[in-house]
């Protein structure tokens, strides 16, 4: 019971380190011997609230445990409990626990001082003269066994995803002063090798908390000592040497707690009762189906996202959709791994990952590209809140959409911008402000903001015009935003902000804690939005496992917009009873004309022309592309000739919709990629094309990317197969303008082909080819790129999606003397996009990409093709161990035709030698392998050298 009701309050705590329930917590009822202490405060709080967390003495069981959590509880009793002398010097100082150890450095008299506390002098000498590894384990000599349960307990749940790289050489730092048993030991690795890195790092955790002060100790200096190896322990590290050992604020928060008065709480329940009203339902914009909105109930159609605790720091020169979309798929499982922490809603604020030097209050953002999940995350933020899941030590949560606050075109005040939208908070105001603590200010959208709020303006906080000191001040909107997001107005409060990548360089000089960013949907979680959205399993299955067998949907679907599309588009095809598998859209382009198709179906019978609305609704996108813009007024609709209408809604979206109050209406396309399709589409419907080379040359010179999808769809739309579904609407496509996009593609693809040298020259190579993709024209594909002899993107990052386009393009080629791969960060995945092409290539590098045994094994099935021409193959640094290389050997004693084999730094054991042998000595046309830096023993190495010499003309490199 008490690990729900903290969990709730948004912190992280693991209910087998407390014991299950209040009474059974050992640090809990020490405390509680404290007289005036924060925990005692603490404890008679939490029972004041909920009277039946009392404890076993009353007689009363609050929760079952299993056998397990009875064992660590009991274990936890006896020996997490800090000595009695210990919590009586804490009393007799008149100190709280936050007091006692507040880092490094002493004062004559004895009491010990955090590096931030002493004087920027002698602060800055002893951080220069000290690194982190001697200065933490000087801090952990000051800490006290009960301050270093608490830490644990606070930053529990990021040292899970922090020791994951490393939980078996921690568990082995444990094994030899006798604190993990061979059989804990053997569980932990077990885990690891099952590839459950999280539930091994958990387990650990779990052991240390029952086996009492000793052994967490050592644990907290093992950490210490791998710091260098684990990224994100190295960060909680320095983070504890910065702020101290204690996480006061913690406690602070839940000793803030006070209870409302009863009419206090009457509008507290009607605040709570609106916000769930206004949020149990998700409205989503249909466009295939006659009705304009179908609402779903949030949890039903909610899926969760992955939410990282940082900002990525990126040059957003790509398209600012696909810039995520292009790596996403290299560094998610690494990077997620080692140096991005995730943090779940529930931990944006008072969380281990919002301890700051600020007392002031705490302001978080949370960032993500167009149709991540922005906004409904903040919808599943405050209906959480008011149906009392998550940050129950806020009293009020007041939600804001910047959209909105653009209807107001002059001056106001807090009150009157609550009241708006909370009339019944009238004659309760006065109070609420007392305690901006207890407030939570939620503004989505910044980048959606057309007044200026710039946080690096130093003049911004003494210009008069400019403040706002108080909740009744009249001033702007952009004010009052500035001023809550930097504790000027209301101190003490906490404030989140979402926005586009493209405007967080206006949150620069924010007073901000947590900077987050949301990377949409990572592994199973794709799967679950499908789930979720088809009624009929049958057919999420369905849909889903085409998404994923095509990996150019596949890498869309971490957007939650891109979801929508994919399941709107294809659900279709799934559910009727005949359906032909040739016609499901495999391209981005082909998938869009069935997307456009659906609507000119349900939507294109009340206009006349429609070639002609669609081509002026493409020109004013065309604009749009252009300017960087995705939302239109009603003068962009006068200027293009269009008017509002069933058929229009089924392109734009209309915003700042409001009941209440009047409202001017703009417009956006549901997505930025429809944008782009529709403003390609208009290239096709122009009777005269004019020079139509001469403008794709000029927009496809923009450095900027922003015409780069828009540049894929043109070449798209050139495909018979893919627009003769529209035809039966738009009517036949002019040849001549088809005939020019193909002459253009031609043609640039070519030029690209001889300019790779540098790494802008392979990207802008590398694109080209994903206009033959889209295209899906083989003779196109023949042509350009069918003599093609050399084919390199040395370290250029490549993600699945680029190896599905790169692999469809190779099969058009005669014969590639050289497909040069090196460094270019392919892992299995990406591979098996490749696996088909490979063996047309005679020289194969594949080195510094972490492929794996079971990438490798990819290659030796590439080996084994009887059109096989691979002479030579480079596998240095791909993780090969002796499991892939017997298969990998195996392969290539088929392969008469090979003279050159690397396959240095890798894990090659003695085991290989006999197999490696045979291979040298019975393989007549190999004239050189490399074989250094493995994991050979001497006499290994022995083996392998003495072939040298043994045949003329080997060359055996050990």
């Amino acid at each position: 019971m008490f690990f729900e009701k903290l969990q709730s309050l948004g912190t992280s705590v693991d209910i087998m380190a407390e014991g299950g329930n209040w009474g059974g917590d050992s640090v809990a009822s020490t405390s509680k011997k404290q007289k005036g202490g924060k925990s005692t405060k603490v404890c008679k709080i939490f029972k004041r609230l909920w009277p039946g967390t009392s404890s076993k003495k009353d007689g009363q069981n609050t929760g079952t445990t299993t056998e397990k959590q009875s064992r660590i509880e009991s274990r936890t009793s006896m020996e997490c409990e800090p000595a009695e002398e210990e919590k009586e010097q804490c009393q007799s100082s008149g100190r709280g626990i936050g007091d006692v150890v507040h880092g490094l450095g002493t004062d004559p008299s004895g009491k010990i001082h955090h590096v931030r506390d002493l004087p920027n002098k002698e602060s800055s000498s002893l951080i220069q003269g000290a690194d982190l590894t001697s200065t933490f384990f000087e801090l952990l000599t000051h800490c006290s066994d009960y301050q270093l349960f608490q830490l644990t307990k606070f930053y529990r749940e990021r040292l899970k995803q922090a020791i994951e790289e490393g939980v078996e050489s921690l568990g082995l730092m444990m094994r030899p002063q006798g604190y993990f048993s061979e059989q804990e030991h053997g569980s932990i690795t077990e885990l690891v090798v099952k590839g459950n890195r999280r539930d091994s790092s958990t387990l650990f955790l779990s052991l240390v908390m029952e086996k009492g002060n000793r052994p967490r100790r050592v644990m907290w200096e093992s950490f210490v000592k791998m710091q260098n190896e684990l990224p994100k322990l190295n960060k909680i590290l320095k983070e504890i040497q910065e702020l101290g050992p204690d996480p006061q604020e913690y406690m602070n928060i839940i000793s803030g707690l006070t209870e409302l008065p009863s009419h206090m709480e009457d509008v507290q329940q009607k605040h709570k009762e609106t916000l769930r009203a206004q949020t149990e339902t998700l409205s989503v914009n249909t466009i295939l189906m006659n009705e304009k909105v179908k609402d779903f109930q949030l949890l039903d159609r909610y899926a969760e996202l992955t939410i990282i605790s940082t900002v990525r720091d990126r040059t957003l020169v790509e398209h600012e959709l696909l810039a995520r979309g292009r790596d996403h798929e290299e560094w998610r499982d690494e990077c997620l791994r080692r140096e991005l922490e995730k943090i779940r809603t529930d931990q944006l604020f008072h969380s281990s990952f919002t301890r700051s030097k600020s007392r002031s209050g705490s302001s978080s953002a949370v960032a993500g590209v167009a149709g991540i999940g922005k906004t409904t995350m903040v919808q599943k933020i405050v209906h959480d809140w008011a149906t009392g899941k998550i940050y129950q030590h806020f009293q009020f949560v007041f939600s804001f959409k910047f959209r909105d606050l653009n209807t107001i075109n002059c001056r106001i005040n807090l009150r009157e911008l609550i009241l708006d939208q909370y009339p019944y908070f009238k004659n309760v105001l006065g109070e609420v402000w007392k305690n901006p603590e207890g407030l939570l200010f939620i503004f989505d959208g910044l980048d959606e903001f057309k007044g200026r709020i710039d946080f690096a303006d130093s003049q911004r906080d003494t210009e008069p015009k400019h403040q706002c000191p108080d909740p009744e001040w009249w001033c702007e909107v952009s004010d009052i935003a500035y001023s809550l997001i930097q504790h000027k107005l209301l101190p003490g409060c906490s404030v989140l902000v979402t926005t586009r990548p493209t405007a967080l360089h206006l949150l620069e000089k924010a007073e901000i804690s947590v900077r987050a960013e949301i990377l949409g949907f990572v592994g199973e979680e794709r799967k679950e939005y499908f789930t979720r959205y088809f009624e009929d399993q049958t057919v999420a299955t369905a849909v889903f496992k085409h998404v994923k067998e095509n990996e150019i949907l596949y890498t869309m679907s971490y957007n939650p917009s891109y979801c929508w599309i994919l399941v709107l588009t294809l659900g279709p095809f799934f559910t009727q009873t005949h359906w032909d598998p040739q016609q499901v859209p495999k391209t981005i382009t082909q998938l869009y004309c069935y997307f456009i198709y659906n609507i000119l179906k349900n939507h294109g019978r009340e206009i006349e022309s429609l070639r002609e609305v669609l081509l002026r609704l493409g020109q004013m996108a065309f604009t749009g592309v252009s300017e960087k813009n995705i939302v239109f007024t009603d003068g962009d609709l006068i200027k293009y000739n269009l008017q509002p209408s069933q058929f229009l809604s089924g392109f734009l979206m209309e915003l700042l919709e409001r009941e209440d109050s009047a409202r001017s209406v703009v417009y956006t396309f549901p997505h930025l990629t429809i944008e782009e399709f529709v403003a390609a589409l208009a290239q096709f419907l122009t009777v005269d094309p004019g020079n139509i080379v001469k403008f794709l040359s000029e927009v496809h010179s923009k450095s900027d990317g922003r015409f780069e999808v828009f540049l894929r769809f043109v070449a798209g739309l050139s495909s018979p197969r893919a627009a003769w579904i529209l035809e039966e609407f738009l009517g036949p496509f002019p040849n001549e303008t088809i005939c020019r996009v193909i002459d253009w593609v031609k043609e640039e693809v070519k030029r690209q082909a001889g300019n790779t040298e540098s790494e802008a020259g392979k990207r802008s190579f590398l694109n080209t080819m994903h206009y033959l993709f889209e295209s899906q024209n083989p003779a196109l594909a023949q042509q350009t790129l069918g003599s093609a002899e050399t084919l390199s993107f040395r370290g250029l990052g490549l993600t699945p999606i680029d190896c599905a386009v790169l692999s469809h393009v190779v099969r058009f080629c005669d014969t590639i003397k050289l497909l040069d791969l090196d460094t270019c960060r392919i892992q299995c995945e990406g591979l098996q996009r490749l696996g088909p092409a490979l063996h047309k290539c005679q020289d194969l590098r594949l080195g510094d990409n972490d492929l794996g045994d079971s990438g490798v094994k990819l290659v030796s099935a590439a080996l084994r093709n009887p059109h096989c021409k691979i002479q030579t193959l480079r596998l240095g640094s791909v993780g090969l161990t002796h499991s892939g290389a017997e298969d990998l050997i195996s392969a290539l004693s088929t392969k008469p035709s090979l003279t050159e084999l690397k396959l240095g730094l890798n894990s090659l054991t003695d085991r290989c030698v006999p197999a490696l042998r045979r291979l040298i000595l019975n393989h007549p046309s190999l004239k050189r392998i490399w074989l250094g830096v493995n994991e050979f023993s001497a006499d290994g190495r022995n083996q392998l050298k003495s072939l040298r010499g043994t045949r003329c003309g080997l060359n055996v490199d050990v």
